[in-house]
C-alpha cells in the first residue's frame, strides 16, 4: 500500500502531518511522490484564510479529477474543522475528514472507509460524529493522543519543528484559529522533551519551537509563564548535536523576565525572537483586540538587546485593518522607524468570515491596502539592508539547506541560514563557488556581501577568507 502526503498551510500543519506519516509507514504503508500510484491521497489543509482555503479546495479537487476506483481520499487539518460541510459540498469526492487534533486516528478512519464502500463513510469526521456537530465536540480529543510525543520521521535537512500546544486564548478580532483550533491547550512538558529528543536521534540540529502562542505556554495548566522552564530543559538535557533552539509566535506582554534571561544564558537557543505585533498605532490595536501599550513593546525590545546585542528580531504588520487612517498608518510607518526589526512580514488586511474585523465599519478599499502595504516594504527595506550590511566581516556559522547555481555562469552556489533567518520566512545565506555540501551540514562562513533579505559569504579556510576555489573549508557535522 502506498500514500501520497500534500502539507499545506503553517508549520503546525508539517508537525502534524509528521505524525501522519510516522503512523502509516508504521503500518507498512510506503511513500510515493506520484498521485495515480498512490492507494491513500492526503491532504493536509488550511483554513486560516480564506485564500488559504480556496487553495486547499484547489488541491482536493485536482486530485479528486485524477482519482482512480480503488484510491482513498482525505482531507485533514484546518479546513476541514472550520469548513467540513462545505468541504464534503464542494470536493464529492473526499472519502474522509480528519479534524486538527485526530490526525493520530488516520488509520482507524482508513480502515473504516474501507469497511464501509457503498455507505458514504465520508458522513462522519474522522469517528467523530455527525457532520452537524459544533466545534467543541471536534475538539474533544483524546487526552492520551495529544499527550504523547508526536512520532517524527528522520530529519535530513537538520531542522525540525516542534510544537508545544494547540489552541490559542487571544482573543484577536480578525483572527479564525480559536473558532476551529479551540482554547490553548498545552502538551505535557515530558511529551515535548521526548519528542525533542526523538527528534535530536533523528538528526535535527536546530528545533523550531511553533504553537498559536508559543509564550502563553502551560497557563492553561496552571502554570503560566512555563516557557523558560521548557526551553531550560531542552537545552539541558539534549546533547550537542543540538545547536540551535529557535522560538517563534511570541505575544507581547508574554515576554517575561525569565524568559529573556534563559535565552541570553543558554548558549543553545540563538538570538532570534519573532513577535508578530500587527500594527504600531495603539488606536488601530485596540480595534484589533490586541495588546495596545506601546511602551510595553519598547520595554521588551530594550531588555532583549540588552541581554542580546546580537539579537534579531522578527514581527509582522496588517496593513489596511477597517478604520485605518492615514494618521493611523503614519504611526505604523513610525514605529518601524524607531524599532528598526531586522525582519519584518506584511499582509494586507483579508476579511475573514466570522470574525469580529470582518463586520467592522470603514473598510479600506483593497487598492490602498496595497499602496500601503509597498510604504510599509519601502520603509523596511532600508533598515534590513543596514542590519545586514552590519553583518559584512563577521563569521556566522550556517545550516545548509541546498544547492543552486549562479545563472549567469553556471558556478555552484550554496544556500544555507544563519541564526539570524527563520526557515521559509526569512533570507538566506548564499555561498557562491561552493557545492556537494550535504544539507543539513552546519558550515562556517565568512560574510563579505548583503542585499535587503540575504547574505552573502565564503566558507571559513585555514588560512585565507578570499579564496572561492579552494576545497579546504571547515565543516562541522
Amino acid at each position: 500500500m502506498k500514500y501520497h502526503l500534500i502539507t499545506l498551510g503553517c508549520p503546525k500543519n508539517k508537525v502534524d502531518s509528521d505524525g501522519i506519516e510516522m503512523l502509516l509507514r508504521g503500518a507498512a504503508y510506503r511513500p510515493t511522490e506520484a498521485p495515480h500510484d498512490a492507494d491513500v491521497l492526503i491532504v493536509n489543509t488550511c483554513g486560516f484564510l480564506e485564500a488559504a482555503k480556496e487553495e486547499s479546495i484547489g488541491v482536493l479537487e485536482e486530485i479528486g479529477r485524477r482519482k482512480r476506483k480503488h484510491q482513498v481520499r482525505v482531507a485533514a487539518g484546518c479546513l476541514v474543522q472550520r469548513h467540513g460541510a462545505e468541504v464534503l459540498a464542494r470536493v464529492p469526492k473526499v472519502d474522509g475528514l480528519l479534524g486538527t487534533r485526530r490526525w493520530m486516528e488516520v488509520l482507524e478512519l482508513l480502515q473504516e472507509i474501507r469497511g464501509g464502500r457503498g455507505r458514504r463513510p465520508f458522513q462522519r469526521y474522522a469517528l467523530l460524529g455527525d457532520t452537524d456537530v459544533g466545534v467543541p465536540a471536534l475538539l474533544d480529543d483524546p487526552a492520551t493522543a495529544f499527550d504523547s510525543a508526536t512520532p517524527r520521521p528522520p530529519v535530513p535537512g537538520g531542522s525540525a519543528y516542534l510544537k508545544i500546544s494547540d489552541g490559542c486564548n487571544a482573543p484577536c478580532a480578525f483572527c479564525t484559529i480559536p473558532s476551529f483550533k479551540g482554547k490553548l491547550r498545552s502538551r505535557p512538558m515530558e511529551a515535548v522533551l521526548d519528542e525533542a529528543l526523538s527528534l535530536v536521534q533523528a538528526g535535527a540540529k536546530e528545533l523550531v519551537i511553533v504553537a498559536q502562542d508559543t509564550t502563553d505556554y502551560g497557563r492553561d495548566r496552571g502554570e503560566p509563564n512555563s516557557l523558560p522552564r521548557l526551553l531550560s530543559a531542552i537545552c539541558n538535557r539534549t546533547d550537542d548535536r543540538l545547536r540551535w533552539v529557535r522560538l517563534m509566535y511570541a505575544y507581547p506582554g508574554h515576554v517575561s523576565d525569565e524568559l529573556v534571561e534563559v535565552m541570553a544564558s543558554h548558549s543553545k537557543i540563538v538570538p532570534y525572537l519573532d513577535m508578530p505585533l500587527q500594527h504600531g498605532d495603539p488606536r488601530t490595536l485596540r480595534r484589533m483586540r490586541r495588546p495596545s501599550r506601546l511602551e510595553m513593546v519598547y520595554d521588551h525590545i530594550e531588555k532583549l538587546r540588552a541581554a542580546m546585542p546580537d539579537i534579531a528580531l522578527r514581527t509582522t504588520f496588517i496593513v489596511g485593518y477597517p478604520g485605518e487612517s492615514e494618521a493611523e498608518f503614519q504611526g505604523l510607518l513610525d514605529f518601524v522607524q524607531a524599532i528598526e526589526f531586522d525582519k519584518v512580514g506584511a499582509f494586507p488586511f483579508s476579511p475573514e468570515p466570522g470574525t469580529p474585523a470582518a463586520t467592522l465599519p470603514d473598510q479600506v478599499p483593497d487598492v490602498v491596502k496595497d499602496e500601503r502595504y509597498a510604504r510599509l516594504m519601502e520603509i523596511q527595506q532600508p533598515i534590513s539592508l543596514r542590519k545586514n550590511q552590519a553583518q559584512v566581516g563577521k563569521l556566522l556559522d550556517i545550516l545548509v539547506e541546498g544547492e543552486g547555481e549562479i545563472a549567469e555562469s553556471g558556478e555552484p552556489l550554496l544556500l544555507g541560514r544563519s541564526y539570524r533567518d527563520a526557515p521559509e520566512v526569512d533570507g538566506l545565506v548564499l555561498v557562491p563557488g561552493v557545492g556537494r555540501v550535504p544539507a543539513g551540514t552546519m558550515l562556517q562562513v565568512h560574510i563579505n556581501g548583503a542585499m535587503e533579505y540575504d547574505l552573502v559569504g565564503e566558507p571559513l579556510v585555514a588560512e585565507t577568507f578570499t579564496s572561492r576555489k579552494t576545497v579546504e573549508v571547515k565543516l562541522e557535522e
